[in-house]
C-alpha cells in the first residue's frame, strides 16, 4: 500500500481549473443565498469572499481528504473501512473548515455571528453531503478502474509467461538433443530406449495439457518433473545429480519446477569432474530447487535470462508470496511458494 501523502500545493496545482469554477460557484450562490444582503457591491464582495471561501475549504479539502484517505484504507482490500474512515473524515473536516472560516471572518472582519451560523450551516450541511457523496464515489470508481486495469494487466502477463514457458519447453534444442539421447539409446539398451520414448511422450502430453491452467497439484507437477528429469540423466548420466525430497500436498504453477531445472542445466558446467547437483526439497510453505554453482562462461541452447523473471511475474499474479532467489559463493537457490489447496 502506498502511504504517500499527497501534497495540497500540488493538489491544488493540478487542479486550478477547478478551483477557479468553485469560486465562480461560490459568487453565483452567494446571490442567491445572501441578496437580501447584497445591495451594496462592497457587501456582496465580502460576503461572496466568505461564501467562495467555504466551497473551496470543503470541495479540495475534503477531495484532499479522501485522496489522503485511500492511502490509508484501500478500496480493493477494505471497502467498509474506506467508506466509514470517508464518512467520518469529511465530517470532521467539514466542521473544523466552517467554524474556522466563520470565525475568521468574525474577528477579522467583523461578520455577525449569529447571521452566518444561522444562514450557513444548513447550506454547509447540503454542500458537504453532496461533496462527500461525489467524491466516495469518485474515489471508488477511480480505484475499481485501477484495480481493472491492473487485474488485465497481470492477467495478460501471465498469459505471456504461460506463452513463454510453453516456447521454452517445445524447442528445437531440447527436441534435438532427446533424439540424439534415443538415437545412441536405441542400439544400446532396447528396452530403455522404449521407456525413454514413453516418458518423451509423457513430457509433451503434460505441456499441452497444462498450457490453459494457471495452477496444478504439485502431485501432478512432480509425475511430470521425474518424467524430464530421466530424460536429461540419460543425457548427462552420472554427471547429472538429481535429488527430489517433497510430499505432494498443494498447487504450483505448471512447468516451473521444469524451468527451475532447465535454467540449472543451462547455466553451469556438467562435466565428470564437475558433476552438477540439482536438489527439490520442502521448506516450511515454499519449495527450493537449489544446485551447486559452476557458472558457464557461456550458457547452454538460446538462454535469453527471462526465465526467472517470468517465474516472478507469474506468482505476482497467483501469491501474495515472492519468489525468492538467494546466491552464495557455492550455491544458487530459487525458493517459489507453495499455493495451499
Amino acid at each position: 500500500m502506498n502511504l504517500h501523502i499527497p501534497s495540497l500545493r500540488t493538489f491544488i496545482k493540478k487542479n486550478l481549473r477547478t478551483l477557479v469554477g468553485v469560486v465562480v460557484a461560490g459568487f453565483v450562490m452567494s446571490w442567491f443565498i445572501w441578496r437580501g444582503c447584497c445591495q451594496r457591491v462592497s457587501a456582496y464582495f465580502w460576503i461572496s469572499a466568505f461564501t467562495g471561501s467555504i466551497w473551496v475549504a470543503l470541495w479540495f479539502g475534503n477531495a484532499f481528504v479522501s485522496q489522503w484517505l485511500d492511502n490509508l484504507f484501500s478500496w480493493h482490500q477494505q471497502p467498509v473501512k474506506r467508506l466509514l474512515a470517508g464518512l467520518i473524515g469529511m465530517t470532521l473536516y467539514t466542521i473544523a473548515a466552517v467554524l474556522a472560516i466563520i470565525y475568521t471572518f468574525h474577528y477579522a472582519f467583523g461578520f455577525q455571528l449569529g447571521d452566518m451560523m444561522n444562514g450557513t450551516f444548513y447550506s454547509t450541511i447540503v454542500i458537504t453531503l453532496i461533496i462527500t457523496m461525489f467524491m466516495t464515489g469518485r474515489s471508488f470508481l477511480l480505484n475499481w478502474r485501477a484495480s481493472a486495469v491492473e487485474a488485465e494487466r497481470l492477467k495478460k502477463e501471465n498469459m505471456e509467461a504461460q506463452f513463454n514457458s510453453l516456447r521454452s519447453q517445445v524447442n528445437p534444442h531440447f527436441l534435438f538433443n532427446s533424439l540424439n539421447a534415443l538415437t545412441n539409446l536405441v542400439y544400446q539398451d532396447q528396452d530403455k530406449a522404449v521407456k525413454f520414448i514413453k516418458q518423451l511422450s509423457a513430457v509433451y502430453r503434460y505441456v499441452l495439457s497444462t498450457r490453459d491452467k494457471e495452477l496444478v497439484p504439485l502431485a501432478e507437477e512432480l509425475e511430470f518433473l521425474h518424467a524430464y528429469l530421466f530424460l536429461q540423466q540419460i543425457r548427462f548420466g552420472e554427471k547429472l545429480k538429481l535429488q527430489v525430497d517433497v510430499n505432494s500436498d498443494g498447487l504450483v504453477a505448471p512447468l516451473v519446477l521444469q524451468m527451475l531445472v532447465e535454467n540449472a542445466i543451462k547455466h553451469n558446467i556438467i562435466a565428470e569432474e564437475q558433476p552438477l547437483t540439482i536438489r527439490i526439497y520442502k521448506e516450511e510453505a515454499c519449495l527450493v530447487v537449489a544446485n551447486n554453482l559452476q557458472k558457464r562462461a557461456i550458457p547452454t541452447d538460446e538462454s535469453t535470462g527471462a526465465g526467472l523473471e517470468n517465474i516472478k511475474r507469474r506468482y505476482g499474479f497467483l501469491s501474495s508470496m515472492a519468489v525468492r532467489v538467494e546466491e552464495s559463493t557455492h550455491t544458487f537457490k530459487v525458493i517459489i511458494p507453495i499455493i495451499p489447496n
